[in-house]
């Protein structure tokens, strides 16, 4: 492992597992530092590295641009700080992990211990944000409602079409080319980089009407290298460049609203939801949707399918008509 000293905001002078002493050893982080983190810690995307970033030097602020000797004290009252501030807990679970990654690796590179280990954030409610997704004539209706006579249109009816069917993360559509389109038998698949992974070593199938939107949107865009994105960029400031994966949730939200939904809680995750729930009320198995949906664990494929057993439970209406027929 190459070293990376000289680094000015570093001081070490000893490496301890135990809780650091005045003399023992200091570090000062700074963005430098932080920099040389990001890149080894090789994190999947630049929306992740860009949390990370904001969690570190939120981290930095809060005990003190001058404290060079942070310990297990201060983060948990980096935590209790958050929490205060009411963010949100999958906010606080991501900070918490990224100061916790931060100081594992920072044990690693025997700069400084790593006081975060046993640091615990916020718990997810994940059973109650699985609820937000859409049926399969509210999936129709927004397709329905995209005006597919200009470029974007075609784009966005494609990318959408998409995501209700194949279950893909916003992150991997934007990081679509369109020499990941291949043919695997008879079936035309999408590669993919599966969250955790190194390399687009996984595929979707796409749905043969779905193929055919995406053929039409390329045909008009007048594809000159399938080097390019799947789909791209209209703004001035990136054209022809990667859709982010804000604008991606930024366009699914306004077609939701064009079909006139109005659910605070859908979002561009609720295509993910609405693939699941879709595909195991229509026959799908758990291991089939894990499988689509990429899932290491069958366990979180296995959220969809207690909450659509609660749905098909009538117990309240049995009730109520014992008591008011």
């Amino acid at each position: 492992m190459h070293e990376i000293e000289p680094i000015e905001a570093i001081q070490v002078k000893a490496l301890s597992k135990q809780q650091p002493s005045a003399q023992a050893f200091s570090i000062y982080i700074n963005h430098e530092l932080v920099n040389v983190f990001l890149k080894e810690t090789q994190t999947q995307s630049k929306d992740t590295m860009r949390t990370y970033k904001t969690a570190i030097r939120q981290f930095v602020n809060f005990i003190g641009k001058e404290n060079s000797q942070p310990r297990y004290d201060d983060v948990l009252s980096f935590i209790d700080h958050l929490k205060q501030e009411q963010k949100a807990p999958s906010t606080i679970q991501t900070y918490t992990v990224a100061v916790r990654l931060f100081f594992k690796w920072a044990e690693n590179r025997r700069l400084y211990p790593n006081i975060a280990r046993d640091a615990k954030g916020a718990k997810v409610n994940t059973k109650a944000h699985k609820g937000a997704y859409l049926t399969a004539d509210e999936a129709q209706a927004v397709l329905k409602s995209i005006d597919t006579e200009t470029l974007a249109g075609l784009r966005n009816y494609a990318m959408i079409a998409l995501m209700l069917t194949a279950g893909l993360r916003t992150i991997e559509v934007s990081g679509a080319k369109v020499k990941d389109i291949a043919t695997l038998g008879n079936a035309k698949v999408l590669y993919i980089q599966r969250k955790g992974h190194q390399e687009k070593d996984s595929y979707i199938k796409i749905a043969s009407v779905v193929y055919e939107a995406i053929m039409i949107y390329l045909k008009e865009r007048n594809i000159k290298d399938t080097n390019e994105p799947l789909f791209a960029s209209l703004s001035n400031n990136n054209k022809g460049g990667h859709l982010t994966t804000r604008t991606i949730r930024g366009i699914v939200k306004q077609s939701f609203k064009d079909a006139g939904l109005t659910n605070e809680a859908l979002s561009a995750h609720s295509t993910r939801h609405t693939s699941a729930t879709l595909n195991l009320l229509n026959g799908g198995t758990l291991e089939e949707t894990q499988q689509l949906l990429g899932h290491a664990n069958i366990e979180t494929t296995m959220i969809y399918a207690h909450h659509l057993e609660r749905m098909k439970n009538n117990s309240e209406e049995r009730i109520s008509d014992a008591i008011f027929k």
